[in-house]
């Protein structure tokens, strides 16, 4: 990736803007997750409700270290043995250091470290988790052509970042570090 693009992404993120990216699977929209403006322009250009929640990517796991402080070392192990990766773990946050409309209705935060280049760049040279959801609309099919998110998101977005996706066939498996429950496959 250029590092003068990436360098703009940033700012961008930084600016409380939300930018495009490839995932893994998909295209996903991100953004400034502690910029409370900036994740309910994300969940308009979705339709989606704050009450569900959103999804955080880091480039490793010291990106979430503040949060990790609380779990087990079988749960860390957990991580550590999946990440990076294209598991997303829900991970409790008791000591409430995300915020709510990151978490939605939630007591915990679902968190992913990301295997994909350009997310790990980003959250590097933001020096955090950005949040990371699927750029389509709420009920509609993920977007996985840079032609459909052009024309569809462009005009909503401030920034798109170059990049091929992942290789994965799904979007991101989602599981409960406490319990084990998949909640998405």
């Amino acid at each position: 990736m250029n590092e003068l693009k990436l360098h703009l992404a940033c700012d961008y993120l930084k600016q409380g803007k939300v930018i495009a990216y490839p995932t893994e699977a998909v295209w996903g929209l991100g953004c400034d997750p502690d910029n409370r403006a900036a994740v309910m322009r994300i969940l308009r250009l979705k339709d989606r409700e704050v009450e569900k929640g959103l999804i955080l990517v880091a480039a490793n796991m010291g990106q979430l270290a503040p949060l990790l402080q609380e779990l087990n070392q079988n749960q860390l192990d957990k991580l550590q043995n999946s990440w990076p990766g294209p598991i997303t773990w829900v991970i409790p946050d008791p000591k409430e250091l995300i915020p709510a409309w990151i978490k939605g209705d939630h007591k915990s935060v679902a968190v992913r470290v990301s295997a994909h280049p350009v997310i790990r760049q980003l959250c590097l040279e933001f020096n955090g988790p950005i949040v990371s959801t699927s750029a389509n609309k709420a009920g509609q099919p993920e977007i996985i052509s840079r032609s459909i998110l052009e024309e569809q998101f462009a005009s909503s977005i401030d920034y798109i970042v170059a990049g091929e996706l992942g290789g994965q066939s799904q979007v991101s498996e989602i599981r409960d570090i406490a319990s084990g429950k998949v909640f998405r496959q």
